[in-house]
């Protein structure tokens, strides 16, 4: 019998050949095991051998169910003040109706991204959506603070199906050669979104229409009557290979009348304790088991976090220092996502071409994950630059523009950042991505939860100037973590030595991962 772990990767024959032959070849050889249904070498059925305009399609539509999510995280934040004197609350609990949908993040990766890998991707997307657009509608008709709260607060568990699973989603249509510009162009999602929602709230109060009418829009976006959940079912096919061969055994297995025909995927038989502990728990084993992914998740999760302590920083500086009205600080986010928008015009263009010359290179052999690591090297230098220019230009005396132009660096950087790690993460983490991508997502929300909470108060103690400081100075800490695990990885001396010299290269840390897939560790640094 083969192999279970061998079996997830290995791809197989049409259900036509199976019905006909009484043996499954892969690579022209017989595999042990006749009955295993396999796709065949180049069978349209596969995801990954689904056309580039399908492919295509699929990374927008997932890109878009992403932006709807963040783009509903951080919408409220103009309407802080309609809040406070709506509901007469202090400005700590009107600033839960970000930080509380951002928490929801927290939760819903710890069900949606194991979840989609045992029943897939699909049927998801389809139920989550539908129950997020259910408390959206919730939010709008809320007649208290109470009652809003806690719709956010759902309304961002189940909106955290696209951020656990899209990722994921992408790593089953594209391989490791065309992912990386496929991810390029879907990582503006997470950083457009926050930054298009202050725009609109900033003008629906300029406009002095309800509050109400924030979520009536959230919900066409969501709704069956709008956009995504459309979209979802009518256009969004399941692209996790082990529930497409289970499904084409099961037809199989109907039509011959011969129940030995079975996917890699049925061999597994667990009891529903273990199931429960698959789902909820491998993604903190994937966590706590691996440094790598907590040096990973730490970083990313500060970079997160910083983005939404933006939405109390900038009113800070821009709002009151430069007596900027509700629209026009909201168009001061804007550059957010522009250099988000570069950051994928210098991937593809810079980036992408050096990884296609390394695969060229290692083939037939992949592309060593901690390649991706350039990128993430190159862009951390500049995420803490952005910081102090932001700092240090945000003076009322300075121009505007000085200080709103530093977040197109900031925007430059941590999209590039988020790319090189995301990317990592895939590659390194094949078997079990979406549920290493779920515990970044829950890690992460939880620093873009937390940070709006005390960003105005730290803000209003050290000033501007010193607070943007002080994140500069914690980046600059942070900024090794690309470099060290690219050139140094040693699984000893990283739980056992912290702050020795470290010896050996990148690739042996991940070697010694019970859930990365590769080979031993090459001779020379791979990076």
């Amino acid at each position: 019998m083969a192999d279970s772990s061998r079996l997830s990767f290995q791809s197989a024959t049409t259900a036509n050949k199976l019905a006909e032959n009484s043996t499954i070849t892969l690579d022209n050889k017989v595999d042990p095991d006749s009955f295993l249904v396999l796709f065949d070498q180049g069978d349209p059925a596969n995801p990954k051998n689904w056309s580039v305009a399908k492919k295509w399609y699929l990374t927008a539509a997932a890109g878009l169910l992403v932006l709807n999510a963040t783009f509903s995280s951080s919408a409220p934040s103009m309407l802080l003040p309609t809040f406070m004197e709506e509901f007469s609350v202090s400005e700590e609990v009107a600033t839960l109706t970000v930080s509380l949908f951002v928490c929801g993040y927290c939760v819903g990766p710890l069900l949606w991204g194991p979840l989609s890998e045992q029943y897939g991707r699909r049927p998801i997307f389809i139920i989550s959506f539908f129950i997020y657009m259910c408390f959206q509608i919730g939010c709008a008709l809320s007649q208290n603070i109470t009652s809003m709260l806690i719709f956010r607060f759902l309304g961002g568990t189940f909106a955290a199906a696209p951020l656990a699973n899209s990722g994921a989603l992408i790593s089953d249509i594209w391989d490791a050669k065309q992912r990386g510009t496929a991810l390029a162009v879907f990582t503006v999602a997470p950083f457009a979104g926050p930054g298009v929602g202050p725009v609109v709230s900033g003008y629906l109060v300029l406009a002095g229409v309800s509050w109400r009418w924030l979520f009536w829009i959230l919900t066409i976006f969501a709704s069956p009557a709008g956009v995504c959940w459309l979209q979802i079912i009518f256009t969004m096919p399941e692209t996790y290979s082990p529930v497409l061969l289970a499904k084409r055994a099961k037809e199989i297995r109907k039509r011959t009348g011969d129940d030995k025909y079975h996917a890699a995927t049925e061999l597994q038989r667990i009891t529903l304790s273990q199931r429960i502990e698959n789902i909820l728990a491998r993604p903190f084993k994937v966590l706590f088991t691996e440094p790598m992914m907590i040096a990973i998740t730490l970083y990313m999760s500060f970079v997160y976090g910083c983005i939404y302590l933006l939405f109390e920083a900038y009113p800070v500086v821009f709002t009151e220092g430069h007596n900027l009205n509700a629209g026009v600080s909201g168009l001061v986010f804007l550059p957010l996502p522009i250099g988000g928008f570069l950051a994928v015009a210098t991937y593809i263009l810079f980036f992408n071409p050096s990884y296609e010359r390394k695969a060229q290179e290692c083939a037939p052999n992949p592309v060593p994950p901690e390649f991706r690591l350039r990128v993430a090297m190159v862009s951390a230098p500049f995420l803490v630059i952005s910081f102090f220019w932001f700092a240090w230009t945000s003076f009322p005396s300075v121009s505007i523009w000085a200080p709103m132009l530093s977040g197109g660096l900031l925007g430059w950087s941590i999209c590039l950042i988020f790319l090189a790690l995301i990317n990592y993460i895939i590659d390194a983490y094949l078997a079990v991505a979406a549920s290493a991508l779920a515990i970044v997502t829950v890690v992460r929300s939880l620093f873009g939860a937390g940070f709006p909470l005390f960003a105005t108060q730290m803000y209003d103690r050290l000033g501007p100037e010193w607070a943007s400081s002080l994140l500069g100075f914690i980046a600059l800490l942070m900024m090794p973590i690309p470099f060290v695990l690219s050139r140094y990885a040693s699984y000893k001396d990283l739980l056992y030595h912290v702050g020795l010299t470290l010896k050996r290269y990148g690739a042996t840390l991940r070697f010694k991962s019970k859930y990365a897939p590769s080979g031993p560790p090459p001779s020379s640094s791979p990076a």
